[in-house]
């Protein structure tokens, strides 16, 4: 007879109890940053096509979903602004409107609840006539780097003066950490956080966003400034620089195809990661939940845990409010 195994693993399965005592991760509400969509009018809640059960808020609906939300325990919110195009051109000027429909949101929202965060979004595409995250060279077409940074050091600080918690810079122009933390500390600002956006990958994974906001590029690609996704080290070069910079928190965009370089990223780092489980993630798992092909609020749970296994301390995701109605259950 052959041996019996002496190791069994199963012993620390075999009951619900013992499986909780021993189980590695948990997701709580705490871990939940909630990305929410702006647009102007009043009474407006327009769900997203792409997107099931994601929906646009005027600046007064936002409010109530907010006090929704916060009700769950979600604390944490990233709100991105859709912008009139009218109101576009290639400066991105009404990113620092204090007037614009963005940054009196902010504000109102601050009012309104002061004991929630606010993330907000740093880069040029909802504002740009161009659709792109920096600005675009009117004969060559090339993004240009450095007169970008002056544009993103103007939005960060009407963001700051909004009553912004956390910039998060989101366009991968290189230097733009240092360039805002700098803009920030000049203006007695020091005190707001940066969450950099430190490896956001050229994915095809944001389609779903770019729908809900009308931001897709007019002309050409984001291969220029967002990293290809083919690369891994890479991420650790930016990690490096965005540390020198000041970062306070890293991202990385998207998450769950990117679960190596989140670990990646955590081994290599002591500041908190945070991870953006993006639109497109978002959608493949209500749609096959919607054809029955998968038992979504399991895969959801499943999603997120993966990415909170894979070292993520916060994750945003748009399944934010669902998870915590599941967490609040058990």
């Amino acid at each position: 007879m052959p041996q019996l195994p002496t190791h069994r693993p199963r012993r620390n399965r075999k009951s619900s109890v013992i499986r909780d005592m021993v189980q590695e991760t948990h997701l709580t509400v705490h871990d939940f940053i909630y990305p929410l969509f702006l647009i102007e009018g009043q009474s407006q809640q327009v769900e997203i096509h792409s997107m099931p059960g994601v929906y646009r808020y005027s600046a007064d609906t936002i409010i109530d979903e907010i006090g929704r939300c916060v009700e769950l325990g979600i604390k944490t919110f990233a709100p991105f602004p859709g912008i009139n195009e009218a109101l576009k051109d290639r400066l991105a000027r009404e990113s620092a409107n204090p007037e614009g429909l963005y940054l009196k949101t902010v504000a109102n929202i601050k009012r309104q609840f002061p004991e929630v965060v606010l993330m907000t979004d740093v880069a040029m595409d909802p504002y740009s006539s161009d659709g792109h995250d920096g600005v675009v060279d009117a004969e060559s077409g090339e993004i240009l780097n450095d007169a970008t940074l002056e544009v993103l050091g103007q939005m960060a600080l009407a963001q700051a003066r909004a009553g912004s918690d956390i910039i998060g810079p989101s366009d991968m122009m290189d230097g733009r950490v240092a360039w805002i933390r700098e803009v920030l500390d000049q203006n007695a600002f020091a005190h707001v956080s940066i969450m950099s956006y430190t490896a956001k990958y050229a994915s095809a994974f944001y389609g779903p966003f770019r729908d809900a906001l009308d931001s897709a590029p007019k002309k050409g690609d984001k291969k220029s400034y967002q990293m290809n996704p083919a690369n891994r080290r890479e991420a650790l070069r930016e990690l490096a620089l965005d540390e020198l910079e000041g970062a306070d928190m890293v991202m990385i965009k998207p998450a769950l195809s990117y679960l190596d370089v989140i670990r990646e990223v955590r081994d290599n780092t002591h500041l908190p990661v945070t991870a953006y489980n993006v639109s497109g993630e978002y959608a493949m798992v209500k749609a096959a939940a919607q054809n029955g092909w998968l038992d979504g609020e399991k895969t959801m749970m499943e999603v997120l845990t993966s990415i909170k296994r894979a070292g993520a301390d916060a994750i945003l995701t748009y399944f934010a409010k669902e998870a915590a109605e599941v967490l609040r259950r058990g």
